[in-house]
């Protein structure tokens, strides 16, 4: 990355008594903010992982001028002792925009907030894009996420029998969907040793119950949405047919873009093809940003069908 490009900080607010941590890349005068959500079981750190700065989305996004606040998500980070007090969806988007608005204060945010969640973290992100409160969001990634499980994948992952209390960060069956084909990562990252993290008691609950929510939740989201698969995703179907299910769901988005990354697994900002990722959804954040500044998208006969399934 360019030498000049802004340092990462890692930030601590308080949101309703409770400590809110989050890594932080700002530019002086962005074209928008960037709100990273990661996933389970690993710290925000999923989109800075140490020591491999070119895979870095908070880098890579600030060098072509988008502040971006990725934050940990409500039980995790330095929230993580307040994690029962979470279970509520509303409460944890509360928190998460409370966050965020912290964070920024009195700061430009451009022509606005764009959303990019992965995994079990896009729970949270389509909530938040559906938050009929917020007038500033601009649009919405969503990666690793589906409906269906791919086939398999719901053995492994045992949401009915596990302990909630006890989240499943490793094994070799979880270690196939999340991990696999292991030559896409770099070795030292795989099982993401330096920003794992106990999950929050509530989250085995998301996990069971997302898939049956999604539809519904999806369906109050009003701004542009893209949803990314890596074209070796192991724990959800994938294909022309589930991604277009996916699209299907967010009636009211002005526009719906599914893309499938190639030469990727589950875990997509952190694997070899992380820049790429990062850089074609920077481009659909661009094209938000555009649109916003041109008076927005019409929502009347809208193509929701795949662009780029393959």
């Amino acid at each position: 990355m360019n030498s000049r490009t802004p340092e990462v900080v890692s930030r601590v607010v308080d949101v309703d008594g409770i400590p809110m941590s989050a890594l932080v890349c700002e530019v002086p005068d962005p074209r928008a903010v960037i709100v990273a959500l990661h996933g389970g079981a690993v710290t925000s750190g999923y989109y800075d992982y140490p020591g491999r700065p070119r895979l870095s989305l908070l880098r890579t996004a600030a060098a072509l001028g988008f502040t971006v606040v990725a934050i940990d998500r409500p039980g995790y980070g330095s929230s993580a002792p307040h994690g029962e007090t979470m279970a509520s969806p509303a409460r944890r988007v509360d928190l998460a925009y409370g966050a965020v608005d912290r964070l920024l204060a009195s700061r430009s945010r451009g022509a606005g907030l764009f959303l990019w969640a992965h995994s079990i973290g896009c729970a949270l992100g389509v909530y938040m894009a559906g938050d009929e409160r917020r007038n500033d969001l601009l649009g919405l990634e969503i990666a690793g996420t589906g409906r269906h499980h791919a086939a398999g994948a719901v053995e492994i992952l045992d949401f009915r029998q596990r302990d909630p209390d006890v989240p499943r960060r490793s094994g070799p069956g979880l270690r196939t969907l999340l991990w696999e084909p292991a030559h896409l990562y770099p070795d030292e990252v795989i099982g993401a040793p330096r920003i794992q993290s106990a999950g929050p008691p509530y989250e085995a609950t998301v996990a069971r119950r997302w898939p049956l929510e999604f539809a519904e939740v999806a369906e109050r989201v009003r701004i542009p949405v893209h949803y990314t698969l890596g074209d070796h995703e192991r724990v959800w179907s994938s294909g022309p047919e589930a991604m277009a299910d996916i699209a299907g769901l967010f009636t009211g988005s002005p526009r719906v873009v599914t893309d499938e990354q190639a030469d990727s697994g589950h875990n997509l900002s952190i694997g070899h093809t992380a820049t790429g990722y990062h850089l074609r959804i920077l481009s659909f954040v661009e094209e938000c940003v555009l649109g916003s500044e041109n008076g927005g998208y019409d929502n009347d006969g809208v193509d929701r069908l795949p662009r780029r399934v393959g």
